[in-house]
């Protein structure tokens, strides 16, 4: 019987080592080069779609970026531009359908084609659930959900009748795993890896490929401008400690090598960082022993009244305390445009 068991075993072993083999072939064979291509980056101006204009541009693509504001996306397309790539840099709210849809209108009237879609648009706001409206979680959906499926089913019809395309969804850790003090991102998240997921499935035989990105904390800079509510310096000073700190983050230069990397293998799935994978990892095995983990997480965090609804950016949130706490991620905050001019 013991011997049974260990035949069993023995063979299962085989068959996921045969299957780990055929996927890493499989994704060989898929592979293809950004070279000449056309890659569309929503929420391209700075932070992480910045850091994949700038991989994409290093592997000779053409761009197209997108932002709401017009001047950090101006200061964008001069930096890409002096990198030698062609650059198509245009305003546009995602969570807007009209504009999606001119917008991808205009992308392709200029290059003719769109090769990947890169989803990268995204806001997020750090606070007590007491703190948190209704209008928190609207704008959350907007920016991550909603402003990911305008621009996949703008880009849809062209890449059905070439039958070949990327579609990049950048989701997070955070919809895998909801963390306390993120509800509305996470909620925006969960939907978005949801749509992922299932997109992957029903264009797998139409020969586009999508690929789901979670990451963990990257440190993309984003820390000064996102909103934070409640009590607003010590929020910010616990978030932008862990997404500037080297051992809880990576660099957003890494980042956007491997999610290019796995984009152009035509991987279905990439979860960056360790602590991220362990996470979504310990959910996967022990999803009540993992919420209940949280749940201890959140006596920790700072509290608030449900009268505490006003945010503001972590810039103007940040003490001195939390501008020592955050040094780490400086570098990457100016590198990555996320200071205007005068905040320099």
């Amino acid at each position: 019987m013991r011997l049974a068991h260990i035949y069993r075993a023995l063979l299962l072993g085989a068959a996921i080592g045969a299957g780990i083999g055929i996927s890493k072939r499989l994704r060989q064979s898929r592979t293809w080069q950004l070279e000449g291509r056309v890659v569309l980056i929503t929420g391209g101006s700075r932070g992480l779609g910045l850091a994949l204009a700038e991989e994409c541009a290093r592997q000779g693509a053409y761009l197209a970026i997108c932002a709401r504001q017009p001047e950090p996306l101006e200061r964008a397309r001069q930096k890409l531009a002096e990198m030698g790539a062609e650059v198509l840099a245009l305003p546009c709210d995602v969570g807007e359908q009209e504009q999606v849809e001119r917008l991808v209108a205009q992308v392709l009237a200029h290059f003719g084609r769109i090769d990947m879609l890169i989803n990268n648009a995204g806001v997020i706001v750090v606070g007590p659930r007491k703190t948190m409206t209704t209008q928190d979680y609207a704008e959350a959906m907007k920016s991550m959900f909603w402003g990911t499926l305008y621009p996949t089913l703008a880009v849809l019809p062209f890449m059905l009748t070439q039958k070949s395309g990327h579609i990049v969804m950048i989701t997070s850790i955070g919809g895998k795993v909801s963390i306390p003090h993120l509800l509305p991102y996470s909620s925006a998240k969960f939907a978005a890896l949801g749509f992922s997921e299932g997109l992957h499935a029903e264009l797998a035989s139409e020969g586009i490929q999508v690929t789901s990105i979670v990451p963990g904390l990257m440190r993309t800079g984003s820390h000064v401008n996102a909103l934070v509510k409640g009590q607003r310096q010590k929020e910010y000073d616990w978030f932008g400690f862990l997404a500037t700190f080297p051992l809880s983050s990576t660099s957003a230069a890494h980042a956007a090598r491997r999610i290019v990397q796995a984009a152009c293998q035509g991987r279905a799935e990439l979860i960056i960082t360790p602590q991220a994978k362990f996470l979504a990892l310990l959910h996967g095995l022990w999803p009540e022993f993992t919420i209940h983990l949280l749940s201890l997480m959140d006596r920790f965090l700072p509290t608030a009244s449900s009268r505490d609804v006003q945010s503001q950016t972590g810039l103007a949130s940040r003490s001195r305390v939390g501008s020592w706490l955050t040094q780490p991620g400086e570098p990457a905050a100016h590198t990555y445009n996320q200071y205007a001019p005068q905040d320099d």
